[in-house]
């Protein structure tokens, strides 16, 4: 049966939403995801993004504009994959926007108010929706792509970080509540990654700049979507089944 179940992928017969899903990261776990036997909705704003990797990935895949800091689109999203396959199983928060260095002071309001609008309202918001919908069937696994930033900050990003150390306080209030419902929930702490978003933390992106970023990971490389997905499929499989309230960092040593 092992054999049988390892054929099946880890994740077969589950049905995952995946926020942020057109590109980086998010497209990384949602290939993976499909690859590991799940039906997956893929949430971006980017709806034609979005629509372009569901076509690749074939029928067990959706696409879904949306956007996550609001609260109809996120209604429409939960209520899209309930159709789709019948139940959510997996919730995803990898939806995030970044911050281009600066001193704190300098961010604007506008800036900061996006900051926490799509990287932290948006677990509120998916909480609402999904949460209910996983008590009722006394299962689920809830992940939320965080940040190195947000348990060892890089200077002049402020706000960003703020922000994903509140997401890394989420994670853990959200674990202790929903344990006793059968929900888990983690999140993963990736270091700067070869994605769309690292020429904004950069601030530009040369090879000096990048230079820079890698003499602070101890492995000498920037973490890719692969690399996420890698930990995101295990964290959302049942051979996680007793892992909840984890930050797990995917960093090649920044933090130690």
């Amino acid at each position: 049966m092992a054999r049988a179940a390892e054929r099946q992928g880890r994740l077969a017969g589950k049905v995952a939403i995946v926020t942020g899903g057109a590109s980086g990261f998010g497209a990384g776990i949602a290939t993976q995801f499909v690859a590991e036997g799940a039906k997956v909705v893929i949430a971006d704003l980017n709806g034609d993004g979005a629509g372009a990797l569901a076509g690749e990935l074939g029928e067990t895949a959706r696409a879904a504009r949306a956007d996550v800091s609001n609260d109809a689109d996120v209604a429409a999203l939960a209520e899209l994959a309930r159709s789709f396959g019948g139940r959510i199983d997996i919730l995803v928060n990898n939806a995030g926007v970044g911050q281009r260095p600066q001193s704190l002071e300098t961010v604007g309001e506008a800036e900061f108010d996006r900051l926490f609008a799509v990287n932290a309202k948006s677990v509120y918001l998916t909480a609402r929706h999904v949460v209910p919908v996983m008590k009722a069937a006394r299962a689920g696994a809830i992940l939320n792509i965080a940040s190195t930033g947000g348990i060892s900050p890089r200077p002049n990003l402020a706000w960003y970080n703020a922000s994903k150390g509140w997401m890394i306080a989420a994670t853990r209030a959200m674990a202790i509540e929903l344990a006793r419902f059968a929900i888990r929930v983690n999140a993963i702490n990736p270091v700067a990654g070869d994605t769309p978003l690292l020429a904004t933390f950069m601030g530009e992106d040369t090879p000096e700049a990048r230079a820079r970023i890698l003499s602070t990971i101890p492995l000498r490389r920037l973490s890719t979507p692969a690399d996420i997905a890698a930990a995101a499929v295990f964290l959302c499989s049942d051979e996680a089944s007793m892992i909840t309230g984890v930050a797990l960092e995917v960093d090649g040593g920044r933090c130690l």
